[in-house]
């Protein structure tokens, strides 16, 4: 008893460790994801939150995290800046309920489909992508108002400061465990930070900006001076209507605008913010989306590839969980907690999520186990960003992009650096194919789905070159043992191994070896029967398992073909 309280006692406080390590990893992410949406930081703030709270409590697998993330984003951005952000709330609402009817139809078993192969250009992708997306932490708001790499001081204060924090992750479970490596080098870091921020000489500080050593607070202050800039500078120059006069004409430097211009547009990018979510039609900064047909005609097309993009992800992600703890998970709860998670998010203006890769990986990493871990770490990016905003203020980039790339090289399967040239190079095709559609466009569902594609086309390929036939005779009947399955790839070869015009008056084809698998085997079949009869000759069909029989019965008149009832069963020496 004492034993398994002990147990217990550790596994929750291993919970609450590594989900407090996860809620500071979330900050960042969520502030990114909303600005490369278009929308509000308060949105993607929010979003993660609620569904990462109501993921971890309803979904399918304990201790993965889920948020708002990149992916999604991409899809969103579209909508937004094509219709308004009033048509993205329906959107999340219909992809939830999108989810929900994926996970009560029992289809997150398909995720079985997905080769290990591309598995492995999902996971080498995504660890690439999430190392290039620490780059923007290395850059600060320019005289010119936009983005520019840190130079000098700062630059080498942040690359010692994040080159600390990985060797504290590394090096601290040595010589204890009993706190997560990453919340311990976030904190030291943060007060080494601090210092410096306080007594860093003066001409360290880049220009125009508070600190040497950037935090969270700069990184979305300097993001909406970047907006607020250029939604200014479109203003000065009036090119929020493009003309054949202004399409090639670039934007305005920040030199141009004046400081009440510049002060404005801050000031309104930044009342844009909400303290506490509340349902968006109760919100007056929105404009209601007509409920209407054709509504649901302009969100469904987003709603749908949401679905499919949060889907996968979050299958791929639980997928990998699974083989790092050693566990299985339920794909089909997991798709109805989703999408319940979304439901409730798009309700209260949020921009919807799904499984993060990441800060899964973190919390696993961390001690992570339960579902005790995934509402902690949303509860605890609440309370950040609404009670402790000033704390998390102050924890610098450096330490999070830290964390983040020890993110990246855990994800990354290093395996396949020495194994490319032993296993199939369709598969090393198809790892690099997934990979760099990752890489280069950031949609992780089409890279899958692409992947799984091209394999399966491979697969047929294979499969179709590989139809054969061992030719034997029985008194004055020929008989074709038929090798290989026969389907829409395979017909071309099954067609040439028989020979109608040559062959005696009864054939036999055996498929005690094959099976019929669609209609174009169908088709063949029935045609090549054809082709007996014109010559005055019977075909025979012998050894159809029960399926293929069913399917040719039930095709009736598509294949008029005689079905020998006689079975020959191979007894092999057990060994």
């Amino acid at each position: 008893m004492l034993q398994y309280f002990a147990k217990h006692t550790a596994s929750v406080k291993d919970d609450v460790l590594s989900g407090l390590t996860v809620a500071l990893a979330l900050v960042p992410e969520a502030v990114a994801f909303a600005f490369v949406a278009g929308i509000p930081p308060t949105v993607g703030l929010y979003s993660a939150f609620f569904i990462g709270l109501i993921s971890s409590i309803t979904g399918g697998r304990p201790g993965m995290i889920s948020g708002a993330t990149g992916a999604m984003a991409v899809v969103i951005v579209s909508l937004v800046a094509i219709h308004g952000i009033q048509y993205l709330f329906p959107a999340v609402i219909l992809c939830g309920l999108l989810q929900v009817t994926v996970g009560v139809l029992r289809l997150g078993k398909l995720i079985r489909l997905v080769p290990h192969s591309v598995m492995l250009g999902f996971v080498n992708g995504l660890a690439i992508v999430i190392g290039l997306a620490q780059i923007g932490s290395f850059k600060t708001l320019g005289t010119n108002g936009t983005m520019t790499f840190l130079q000098n001081a700062p630059m080498l204060i942040m690359v010692i400061l994040v080159a600390l924090t990985m060797s504290i992750i590394v090096l601290l479970p040595k010589l204890t465990k009993a706190v997560p490596s990453s919340l311990a080098a976030i904190i030291i870091v943060s007060l080494i930070a601090l210092g410096l921020n306080k007594y860093a000489p003066s001409n360290w500080i880049p220009a125009g900006q508070a600190n040497v050593v950037q935090t969270v607070d700069d990184l979305v202050v300097n993001n909406l001076k970047a907006k607020a800039v250029h939604n200014a500078a479109l203003e000065v120059q009036d090119l929020s209507v493009v003309t054949p006069q202004n399409k090639n004409q670039k934007p305005v430097e920040i030199s141009a605008l004046s400081p009440e211009q510049i002060n404005n547009a801050v000031a309104s990018v930044k009342a844009t913010d909400e303290p506490l979510p509340m349902l968006f039609f109760l919100d007056s900064r929105y404009v209601l989306a007509p409920l209407t047909w054709g509504t649901l005609v302009i969100i469904l097309p987003f709603s749908l590839i949401l679905a499919g993009v949060g889907l996968i992800e979050s299958l791929m992600t639980l997928t990998l969980i699974d083989e790092i703890t050693e566990t299985r998970g339920n794909g089909n709860r997991e798709c109805i907690g989703q999408g319940f998670a979304n439901i409730v998010c798009g309700f209260f203006g949020g921009m919807g999520g799904c499984a993060m890769i990441g800060q899964s990986l973190i919390n696993v990493n961390s001690g992570g186990r339960g579902r005790l871990s995934g509402a902690i770490a949303a509860i605890g990016l609440l309370v950040l960003v609404v009670l402790l905003k000033p704390v998390i203020s102050i924890v610098p980039m450096a330490a999070l992009v830290g964390v983040m790339f020890m993110v990246v090289i855990g994800t990354f399967e290093w395996s396949t650096l020495h194994t490319w040239n032993k296993i199939p190079r369709s598969d090393v095709l198809v790892m690099v194919l997934v990979a760099g559609y990752t890489v280069l466009f950031h949609n992780l569902a089409i890279a899958v789905l692409l992947g799984i594609v091209v394999q399966a086309l491979i697969f047929a390929w294979h499969h179709a070159t590989h139809m054969m036939a061992d030719i034997h005779f029985e008194d004055d009947k020929k008989v074709y043992q038929l090798h290989g399955p026969l389907f829409f790839a395979s017909v071309s070869s099954f067609r040439e191994l028989v020979d109608p015009v040559n062959d005696p008056p009864i054939v036999a084809i055996d498929f005690y070896f094959s099976r019929v698998y669609d209609q174009s085997a169908i088709e063949a079949i029935n045609k090549m029967a054809d082709r007996f009869r014109q010559e005055g000759k019977c075909l025979q069909l012998r050894n159809l398992n029960a399926d293929c029989k069913r399917m040719l019965e039930r095709a009736g008149d598509i294949a008029e073909v005689e079905i020998s009832e006689e079975r020959h069963y191979h007894i092999t020496k057990m060994i």
